[in-house]
Order: structure tokens, then C-alpha cells, then sequence
């Protein structure tokens, strides 16, 4: 290898491109309860005990629980963070276990309301599919 064709040890490499979801979620599918999966449209939103845990989550943790600082929805905290719905999902329901988000489930009206679920197609349009490509918003 010739000189400078190797990033040194003090060099950052980044951020790999695609990590693959069940790498986040050690292969789980779903959270730690045994209830069903987070709604897309569920409000999550930081404790005040999860914003003092924030210097010791790690990596997407971290970054779910700083996101969460006002309410929003499971689909447009996955397309703000460019992560997989369900890595959110499994993510979101642990830190709610663990007390550093409250979860809001909407009623069955609300879920149905058009401009809710206009707001929630909206938002997972913008996630990224697997490949960090995003999906056509026809």
C-alpha cells in the first residue's frame, strides 16, 4: 500500500451505510412486552428521567429519546432518523420499558381520522427501504 491510501487509527471511518435492522434489535421482531407491536401512529415522547439518561443510552437509543424531546408519531420518529419502522418500534417500546419514553396510543376514532392517516402514509414515504432509498411517494 503506498502512503495516505489508508485512513489512520485516529481518522474517523463513519457511520457504515446500511446496517442491517435486526443488528439494532439484537434479531428481535418485537419489543420486550408481550402486547402488540407499537401503532405507527402511537405519540412517544421523552421522560424527563430518559433526557437525564441521555448520556448513557447508547447510539439509536440516544438518538430516539433526543428526538423525542415533543410528541410524534412511531412513523415520523423512524423517517426523522432515517431508520427502519420496526427497528423504531422494538427501540421505542425497551425505552418505554425502561421508563425513558411514554407512549400514547391514540383511540380507535382518532386512528381512523383521514388527516392522521394522511400524516402517518406521509411519514413512512419518507423512511428509507433497506437499501437507504427512498420509497416512491406515488
Amino acid at each position: 500500500m503506498g502512503e495516505g491510501s489508508a485512513p489512520g487509527p485516529s481518522e474517523p471511518v463513519g457511520r457504515a451505510p446500511a446496517i442491517r435492522p435486526f443488528l439494532l434489535t439484537a434479531g428481535r421482531v418485537a419489543g420486550g412486552g408481550t402486547g402488540p407491536p407499537l401503532p405507527v401512529e402511537a405519540q412517544v415522547v421523552a421522560t424527563s428521567s430518559g433526557l437525564r439518561a441521555l448520556g448513557s443510552l447508547a447510539f439509536e437509543q440516544h438518538d430516539i429519546v433526543a428526538a423525542c424531546r415533543r410528541p410524534q408519531s412511531v412513523a415520523e420518529l423512524a423517517a426523522r432518523l432515517r431508520l427502519h419502522l420496526n427497528v423504531v418500534r422494538v427501540l421505542a417500546e425497551d425505552l418505554c420499558a425502561a421508563g425513558h419514553l411514554a407512549v400514547h396510543v391514540p383511540d380507535a376514532r382518532t386512528a381512523q381520522d383521514i388527516s392522521v392517516l394522511r400524516r402517518v402514509i406521509d411519514g413512512l414515504r419518507t423512511v428509507p427501504d433497506s437499501r437507504d432509498a427512498l420509497r416512491d411517494s406515488g
